[in-house]
């Protein structure tokens, strides 16, 4: 082809010049003759590369059983590869289009090569591209942070072909350009900081499992609070419960402690902790009278059976004077509201069983005896979480009256007994 190309324009030439054309004018003339004849046979080339080879690699993807190639095609990767068909064309015709211009010459091999490598860093940096997509299509990699990597390869991919534009330009050994970056590390390292942070943090915090997208955070120094959205090298964005997004510098997630909650998450349980104070001038012994109406409750009654008896058999077995409240043993109203809160809790379908379920005493304070809630709901979510929190605390504080108690207030609102 090149061999009739160049006889066709020794006759033209030879035409323009029997025209009385001068044999200078002539070879511009041929030269922009065949400049575009060159694009309309890459314009054409394009045109069928796309219509035809692309199209038909896109038809037999989209026939595929699999889902995860259709990101390629959405991503273009085949698109740009397309284009390389022009510039196979532009090198393989430019030597003898150019022949009686051989300053050109090497303009457009530098031309070309600059674009193949510009080309294919864009074919590369789009395939990485692809490589997310379909990462996020596989349960492992969900939440891990595959951007950051992402990321930090096609940091690599961008060094590596501005040194090799550098060096076709320049016309040096891309060695030796990069020895020459060796000498400027510091700046270098200066330049990158944040990027370099970025990716030793999140090196660490996926090879420890510290942090993945989908946990929910609580980090007070940079009034975080949420659902973390995406980890990428430099930075990690995170959805506050406000549905405002706070940004947080990845390396932060090291260097400041942060409370991750998937703990809860993982074991299928979130913790209910809360606690009322009891006014201690409210707690006494029971009497017999108020035991018999104690008994008339379900969830005490079996209790009240057990430890009347076992009640009976100390005071009888240590010989008690029973005819004062003081010696012995004795029922309190205090420890059966435990025993009933206890009880209420164990009775409540919405706790988890296998996990702590306590009621406890803390110390006295002056305000009162706290009197500690600590279980695990079911359901983590906040919203339903916070129902069945409300819940449990209104049924437990309108029953304290029952049990002859007082719930401490400052001020109390109560006067006298």
């Amino acid at each position: 082809m090149i061999n009739e190309l160049m006889d066709l324009d020794l006759w033209m030439k030879d035409f323009l010049v029997g025209q009385n054309m001068g044999e200078q004018f002539a070879d511009y003339v041929l030269l922009v003759m065949d400049l575009s004849i060159l694009v309309i046979v890459c314009l054409i080339a394009n045109w069928i590369t796309k219509k035809f080879i692309v199209k038909g690699i896109q038809s037999v993807i989209e026939k595929s059983k699999n889902d995860w190639d259709d990101i390629f095609v959405e991503k273009e990767v085949f698109h740009s590869l397309s284009k390389l068909v022009p510039l196979i064309i532009v090198q393989y015709l430019s030597v003898p289009i150019l022949a009686n211009f051989e300053f050109l010459v090497s303009f457009v091999h530098i031309a070309v090569v600059v674009s193949l490598v510009v080309l294919i860093t864009s074919v590369i940096t789009k395939t990485f591209k692809a490589l997310e997509g379909v990462s996020f299509r596989i349960p492992y990699f969900k939440d891990k942070p595959v951007r950051s990597y992402i990321q930090l390869a096609n940091i690599l991919v961008y060094v590596v072909a501005a040194i090799l534009t550098f060096a076709v330009v320049m016309n040096r050994d891309p060695l030796a350009l990069l020895g020459a970056l060796g000498a400027l590390t510091a700046v270098i390292m200066l330049v990158f900081k944040d990027t370099i942070l970025g990716l030793v943090a999140s090196v660490q915090l996926s090879s420890q499992n510290m942090i993945k997208v989908g946990d929910w955070i609580s980090m007070p120094k940079y009034g975080t609070d949420g659902d973390v959205m995406e980890i990428t090298l430099n930075t990690v964005k995170v959805q506050n419960w406000d549905k405002t997004i706070s940004t947080i510098p990845t390396y932060a997630f090291i260097a400041d402690s942060f409370k991750n909650w998937r703990g809860m998450s993982d074991a299928k349980g979130r913790r209910i902790k809360r606690s009322f104070n009891i006014d201690m001038n409210s707690i006494k012994f029971c009497t017999d009278e108020r035991i018999v109406e104690y008994k008339k409750v379900e969830l005490l009654k079996e209790y009240i059976d057990s430890m009347q008896s076992e009640i009976a058999s100390y005071n009888g077995e240590n010989k008690h004077d029973k005819s004062a409240m003081l010696n012995g043993r004795n029922l309190t109203n205090i420890g059966l509201f435990r025993e009933y809160a206890l009880q209420y809790l164990k009775a409540n379908e919405e706790l988890r069983k296998d996990l702590t379920l306590m009621v406890r005493q803390l110390a006295p304070t002056e305000h009162g005896l706290p009197i500690e809630i600590y279980c695990f709901s079911k359901n983590i979510e906040w919203v339903d979480y916070e129902g069945i929190q409300g819940d449990i605390f209104d049924h437990l504080l309108s029953a304290i009256s029952d049990f002859d108690l007082r719930i401490f207030q400052n001020p109390t609102g109560r006067f006298g007994n």
